[in-house]
């Protein structure tokens, strides 16, 4: 019986595992969770799944605790951010699913790695701030790193099976091609967008998503930080990736060979889709998706990104390529301007204008250091944020 700890169970990527889990439980179990708000649906999961360890914010462990107990529930609580990190590197587990959104679930992924588990990443935020020190630890620790964000997923069952060990010319590979929806405002004009409403940015038209990502696919930043995210797990360069819009999201990414093969991975919009691959890695596990009908299904599209509308994904290329601390800079910029704009603080077209004054007016610097990069972080934060201030 594989055990599985899942960071971040309350959110959409933990609520698609936690159902894989459910259609597989002679393989898998669920021995640990956490969640941060909504703690109601932590103990439904708790009492459902029945698990060892939950950590919650450390002020309301205690709270969470007495709610367990008084559901006859044995969970045993750990709090705040160093329970988090026990919890990830908790012996008994073999499988980690990185699901926590944003800056906040890299520190105990890391722990997750430190340990030598089987990441299945979903917080592409994560490797977008640290890069080569989550990738160094990968290979000093000898964890095993599976992507479960569709797209990434995609091009790892489109890749040789041992793509890590030789380059990408030598396996004849010409470019990756990383599509994307095009988000609820695909065609709209730069002036159009101003306007956008929370609502409409978080109203995705093929996946269900949390808040943060819809608003970051509307934005195409979610794109962007996709794009580091393929160069830091493939060993790419941007100009070796091509974003393709495709509406109807059934080509989940493709791979482009030099002799004129492009390998595409297709199937229904649905998470539990790469969840079940990387769970079951090598092999194969129900996921409880339908299999795609290539009769009924729509035609497929395909048509550039307009970064001129849509720049976020522009400033992502441009921040990978600055190096050092720029993504990690970037990210943190993002959290806060699209925290603000679902807060209807700034409007739409201003959460780029805050992510390009904070990389403007910042020094990049080389990203060497956990610790500096937590700071940097923070630093970025209150840029952002001080920036924001001065829009009204």
């Amino acid at each position: 019986m594989i055990q599985v700890a899942i960071l971040g169970a309350t959110g959409s990527i933990g609520q698609s595992t936690l159902d894989v889990i459910a259609r597989n439980p002679d393989q898998y179990q669920v021995f640990a969770v956490s969640g941060h708000q909504r703690l109601a649906e932590l103990l439904d999961i708790c009492k459902k799944f029945q698990p060892q360890l939950a950590a919650v914010p450390e002020e309301k462990a205690v709270y969470f605790q007495e709610q367990l107990l008084a559901a006859g529930c044995s969970t045993e609580v750990v709090a705040g951010k160093e329970g988090l990190q026990a919890l990830a590197s908790t012996p008994e587990v073999e499988v980690v699913v990185a699901a926590i959104v944003g800056a906040a679930g890299l520190l105990p992924t890391l722990a997750a790695i430190k340990a030598g588990k089987r990441i299945l990443l979903a917080n592409k935020e994560a490797l977008v701030m640290s890069g080569a020190l989550f990738m160094d630890a990968v290979k000093t620790h000898q964890a095993v790193l599976l992507p479960i964000d569709s797209e990434h997923n995609a091009i790892f069952q489109c890749l040789p099976a041992d793509f890590a060990k030789r380059s990408f010319a030598e396996q004849g590979i010409e470019k990756l091609l990383l599509t994307a929806s095009g988000g609820p405002f695909r065609g709209w004009s730069k002036e159009s967008l101003q306007a956008v409403t929370p609502a409409q940015a978080i109203a995705h038209p093929n996946w269900s998503m949390g808040q943060k990502i819809s608003v970051d696919s509307a934005s195409l930043m979610n794109k962007g930080l996709e794009l580091i995210e393929a160069c830091w797990l493939f060993s790419v360069q941007p100009q070796q990736i091509e974003v393709v819009v495709h509406p109807q999201s059934i080509i989940h990414s493709m791979v482009s060979y030099l002799d004129g093969s492009v390998l595409a991975q297709l199937g229904n919009p649905d998470m539990r889709t790469p969840i079940a691959h990387a769970l079951a890695w090598p092999e194969r596990i129900p996921a409880g998706v339908e299999a795609l009908n290539l009769i009924t299904s729509t035609a497929l599209t395909f048509e550039k990104p307009d970064e001129d509308a849509f720049p976020c994904l522009k400033l992502a290329r441009q921040a990978f390529e600055a190096g050092g601390t720029a993504p990690a800079l970037l990210n943190a910029a993002n959290e806060v301007a699209v925290a603000a704009f679902l807060a209807q603080q700034i409007n739409f077209t201003q959460i780029p204008e805050v992510i390009s004054q904070v990389l403007e007016v910042s020094t990049i610097q080389a990203a060497n250091d956990l610790e500096f990069l937590l700071s940097e972080d923070q630093r970025a934060n209150q840029l952002a944020a001080s920036i924001i201030q001065n829009f009204h």
